[in-house]
């Protein structure tokens, strides 16, 4: 089976059902959720989610290419979009040009993620026009959190509410296929939503886009420290994980692991034969 594609989203925004997007940056995580989900997200929260960064700042294109390919690898259906981590694509068009080709040519990406509406629609152009399909981010853009002061939520004064308008409205002209509203208020998304063509997909910004995406560790309340306000944990993994390590330390620590079961047998004439040849 094919992947989705870009006409594949932009079919389930006519038909009015909701796109299922999940982040994944990892292989095992991939295989698992590749047959659910439309589209994988290989985000660069994987800065904070996985190599245990403060925000995505640092987050390299080197970082972006080795976890997409493990992604890509371990999925077969469902569209792979990385994001272009910071200073990817702020420099200047020729290298938002290089270095999304990289993430579709060598990591094997569908297609590539960055944020910002009015600033980065030029960019956004360009790269369409060189074909690689772009999904638009605006709202709360982490890596943009030193200028917006923190993680807080954005588009709540008529001055913000104006800007993200024109700003999906520049991304939706610029070519992008998508855009991802984040950390904004529902109503906002929702104005948002029906005045695009394309489809929203929101984080934070309310059940009226036309499709959610969450962070793969949060829904699971898998090794989290903190739970936003939008995400929903299904199960506890990370008390089920902490459990069976608990489990298997203290059988260990008993002497009750391993068993025979757990152990490979040999012919005990040839050790014999090998040790008496030892002494």
């Amino acid at each position: 089976m094919a992947r989705k594609s870009v006409t594949d989203l932009q079919a389930m925004k006519r038909r009015g059902e909701p796109i299922a997007m999940l982040t994944a940056y990892d292989y095992p995580s991939a295989r698992l959720i590749d047959e659910l989900v439309d589209v994988i997200l290989v985000g660069d929260s994987l800065g904070m989610v996985v190599l245990g960064y403060d925000s995505t700042l640092p987050v390299t294109m080197e970082d972006m290419i080795h976890h997409t390919k493990a992604v890509v690898r371990g999925s077969e259906q469902a569209m792979v979009v990385a994001d272009m981590p910071f200073m990817s694509y702020q420099v200047s068009v020729e290298e938002a040009m290089r270095n999304a080709g990289r993430l579709l040519q060598e990591a094997g990406a569908t297609a590539v993620k960055l944020e910002g509406g009015v600033r980065s629609a030029e960019t956004v152009r360009r790269l369409v026009e060189a074909g690689v399909p772009v999904m638009g981010h605006i709202g709360l853009t982490p890596q943009s959190v030193n200028a917006l002061g923190g993680y807080k939520v954005q588009g709540k004064t008529r001055k913000e509410a104006l800007a993200l308008l024109r700003d999906a409205q520049a991304l939706q002209e610029a070519g992008a296929f998508s855009i991802v509203l984040e950390t904004i208020p529902a109503p906002l998304a929702r104005a948002i939503t029906e005045r695009l063509d394309v489809p929203t997909i929101g984080i934070g910004a309310g059940p009226a886009c036309g499709g959610q995406v969450q962070v793969f560790h949060d829904l699971l309340a898998y090794a989290t420290n903190f739970v936003p306000k939008h995400a929903k944990q299904y199960v506890a993994l990370g008390d089920a994980v902490r459990g069976a390590v608990a489990e298997y330390v203290a059988d260990v620590r008993a002497g009750t692991f391993p068993t025979e079961q757990e152990s490979f047998a040999m012919n005990e004439d040839v050790l014999r034969e090998i040790m008496e040849g030892v002494a």
